[in-house]
């Protein structure tokens, strides 16, 4: 087994790469809320602060774990016209969230100036600057893209039939006749309600 499969340098020694491996690990296996520092040296098979000392904070930690799970979106094959390029961009953001157990939710706590965070929202407003929008749509559709993407895909991670049937549950006997009426639409269909709400936010970036 070599240095880099272990997770060591050349030196031998343990690397912050590897500690973020290890902690998207324990997050796919444990959750959001069991993740901890202690967590991950115990999956590592070393002290707390060893990997504090790559890391710093677990506040720290999260971030370089929330650029890490944008470093799945990739950039081969895409669209050559912007909207449709921005389309897939979005499309390829949500699937590297779902890669991930609690994806979205890691993410959405996290303000990474990070190199595949940045080089991520670096593509998605250059195909809105290149479809025609100015320099604030850009930036403002951008965030609403990122703040959409990250909601639903929150919600879909965390989603269960309980949930289901608890909103079914609490809208009936006509106390909410609106609700009930459209209650088949409110929940599920995940893949749909995204490609719904991402062209509603793209309807307004020019042809």
């Amino acid at each position: 087994m070599t240095k880099k499969q272990t997770g060591e340098d050349a030196a031998g020694q343990l690397t912050r790469s590897a500690v973020i491996d290890a902690a998207l690990r324990v997050l796919d296996d444990r959750g959001l809320n069991a993740l901890s520092t202690r967590a991950v040296a115990d999956r590592l098979g070393v002290r707390m602060n060893t990997v504090l000392w790559h890391v710093k904070t677990k506040a720290r930690m999260l971030e370089l774990m929330a650029d890490a799970v944008l470093a799945g979106i990739r950039y081969d094959d895409l669209p050559d016209a912007p909207r449709a390029r921005a389309r897939e961009l979005a499309g390829r953001y949500r699937h590297a969230l779902l890669a991930h157990r609690d994806g979205a939710a890691l993410v959405t706590g996290t303000y990474p100036a990070e190199p595949n965070t940045l080089r991520f929202a670096d593509r998605l407003i250059d195909a809105f600057l290149e479809a025609g929008a100015d320099e604030r749509q850009a930036a403002w559709t951008a965030w609403t893209v990122n703040y959409f993407t990250l909601g639903l895909t929150q919600e879909e991670q965390a989603e269960g039939e309980e949930d289901d049937a608890k909103l079914a549950q609490a809208i009936e006997h006509g106390a909410h006749p609106a609700l009930e009426r459209v209650m088949p639409h409110l929940r599920q269909n995940f893949d749909e309600r995204f490609v719904f709400g991402l062209e509603a936010v793209l309807s307004r970036i020019p042809h």
